[in-house]
């Protein structure tokens, strides 16, 4: 299991609402080791706690559906998940993948489907704090554009 993973199932243990509860300072080292919120300063991650909420998905929970309208960008604390495209590939998810942003940048509908593949527990922020963090946070930005390119990129080659 990896430190991420380990330190989300600890806290993971700690009594919470199934879906609403807050980000708390208790994720702070948690989400520092998350590639997407890493060498961001103490306070940008408390800045993400504040728009965060923690959510569980039960093993083969659909977390978002293909076509629905992106509400949420969702970073795994926890266990795996599967994300299956349109053209049925598909690829694994672990703890510190994240998804979501495309729909949120974009505001076009979902592109795949994300399927829970185990219990997952997942830190989920909204499009309006979504929108704020891109915004505000420069190295996030930069971050998930390296990402967008390297998907891009490999589709490119699968599609050749």
């Amino acid at each position: 299991m990896s430190q991420l993973a380990a330190g989300a199932a600890a806290r993971a243990a700690l009594p919470t609402p199934h879906d609403s509860n807050r980000v708390g300072h208790d994720w702070l080292a948690t989400l520092a080791e998350v590639p997407l919120f890493e060498g961001l300063p103490k306070r940008h991650l408390r800045r993400i706690a504040k728009l965060a909420r923690i959510r569980r998905f039960a093993p083969g929970s659909t977390i978002v559906r293909t076509g629905d309208p992106g509400r949420s960008f969702y970073v795994l604390l926890d266990g795996k998940a599967k994300v299956i495209r349109v053209d049925g590939r598909s690829r694994r998810l672990g703890a510190g993948d994240y998804f979501g942003e495309m729909a949120l940048l974009d505001e076009a509908p979902r592109s795949a489907a994300v399927v829970a593949d185990g219990e997952v527990l997942a830190l989920t922020i909204d499009r309006p704090g979504f929108t704020k963090l891109v915004r505000a946070e420069p190295a996030l930005a930069h971050a998930l554009l390296r990402t967008l390119a390297a998907r891009l990129r490999a589709a490119e080659r699968t599609d050749a």
